[in-house]
């Protein structure tokens, strides 16, 4: 599920050379806990697109955009590079990798593969008061759908699979999970930006989800995840 996940507020920033694509003014981050901050913000930007597949950026650039030094961008870009975002180009920055319909089609499979046999699992032995409780979090993805709100929906939406995933007490699905769910929100170079209605619709598949769990209904869970995967925003 999506995009989604989708939050931290998006940047454009970029490299200072002639040509290099210019970086609109981002906010200041706070001082405590800064190189999360400048992460979550530039995870953010990577969903909406704004750190373009193919760009160069630099540490100093970024950092003067943010109101902090380069060293907690760089360390951020360095866990980006370690997520398959970014590249590391020495005494240069860093190259945002670009993403092809394959690689995310790739994506989709290997997640079905990993959760949908966990999700026909956890159908058979949860609670249904135990997802109930879940509902919260399908509301989540719903409300920032409706307010179109990429960034915050992509959170959301990695909020409500975590949530789900965890139930099958297994702290290395979960991480695997997320990373693979992470990788797949991230646009195709020049793709549009996803239209609200696709968020919504996207955000609508995590109560019909969360209703068949609580019927039981095997059949339907295991479609809905795979549609889902495959639509994945």
């Amino acid at each position: 599920m999506h995009a989604a996940d989708h939050s931290a507020a998006s940047t454009n920033p970029s490299i200072p050379a002639q040509n290099a694509p210019s970086a609109p003014s981002a906010p200041k981050v706070l001082r405590h806990s800064v190189r999360a901050q400048v992460l979550d913000a530039l995870r953010a930007a990577l969903v909406e697109g704004e750190l373009a597949p193919g760009e160069i950026y630099s540490g100093p650039a970024l950092g003067e955009r943010f109101g902090v030094s380069a060293t907690p961008v760089r360390e951020a870009m360095q866990q980006l590079a370690l997520e398959g975002a970014v590249e590391c180009l020495p005494n240069r920055g860093f190259r945002v990798l670009t993403r092809t319909p394959r690689s995310l089609a790739e994506l989709a499979e290997v997640r079905a593969l990993l959760e949908v046999p966990v999700m026909l699992r956890l159908a058979r032995t949860v609670a249904v008061e135990t997802w109930e409780s879940l509902r919260s979090r399908a509301l989540a993805t719903a409300e920032a759908a409706a307010a179109g709100d990429l960034p915050g929906y992509a959170a959301a939406d990695r909020a409500f699979h975590r949530a789900v995933l965890s139930l099958a007490d297994n702290a290395e699905l979960v991480r695997l999970a997320e990373e693979l769910h992470r990788r797949a929100q991230w646009p195709l170079p020049g793709a549009p930006r996803v239209r609200r209605a696709d968020l919504v619709a996207d955000a609508a598949e995590h109560s019909a989800l969360l209703e068949a769990l609580i019927a039981g209904d095997l059949p339907v869970v295991e479609s809905l995840v795979r549609e889902h995967f495959a639509g994945a925003r």
